[in-house]
């Protein structure tokens, strides 16, 4: 493997859109008044959770991809962020998350590791300047504390907070060939992606 870390970057950005996956499947079955009603957590509700997870997937994504394309940084990034809550149906957001995993994914799939060094520009208040790693390190880490907080409270509902660590190991692949089925993935095309 000539770009190790570029590859492990790409099977997060695959456990990521799998993790997310799961989770808004287990959350598609909560009726709309569940999917809205208040909850102790960061976030008042279900649906505040998963849409800031996407607004903040979004923000980030466009960062990347700008750098990545040599334009120039996004002169109003808080626009991504002017609706804190652009879903109100389960679905759509499911959709909408999904689309932004695919970018994610193909973002990560383009990477070698020589470009894991580059620095990215985000127009803040005042500029935030990281690396691409530090970006998706921080992108990855962003999704798993808020899915964290979801898994938490779908917990307390009739539906079952989803598995969402079955995803690295080789003997568990039958645990989430489902999944990966229903997101037209193979396990070659995750752990051979280069």
């Amino acid at each position: 493997m000539h770009n190790p870390l570029a590859q492990y970057l790409t099977s997060q950005a695959y456990n990521n859109a799998w993790s997310n996956h799961r989770l808004l499947k287990a959350c598609g079955q909560l009726t709309q008044a569940e999917f809205q009603a208040t909850r102790v957590s960061f976030f008042p509700t279900i649906q505040f959770t998963l849409n800031h997870i996407l607004t903040c997937d979004w923000f980030y994504l466009d960062a990347l991809e700008r750098e990545l394309r040599g334009d120039a940084p996004h002169p109003d990034c808080y626009s991504f962020f002017e609706r804190d809550e652009p879903y109100t149906d389960c679905a759509a957001l499911q959709a909408a998350q999904r689309a932004s995993d695919a970018r994610l994914i193909a973002h990560c799939r383009s990477l070698c590791d020589a470009d894991l060094a580059r620095r990215v520009t985000i127009l803040r208040d005042t500029p935030q300047i990281d690396t691409r790693l530090r970006l998706l390190a921080h992108l990855f880490q962003h999704q798993i504390h808020h899915r964290g907080q979801v898994h938490a409270m779908l917990a307390g509902t009739r539906v079952a907070p989803p598995q969402l660590d079955e995803f690295f190991c080789a003997g568990e692949a039958e645990l989430r060939a489902q999944d990966c089925a229903e997101l037209g993935w193979t396990e070659e095309e995750i752990w051979q992606a280069r």
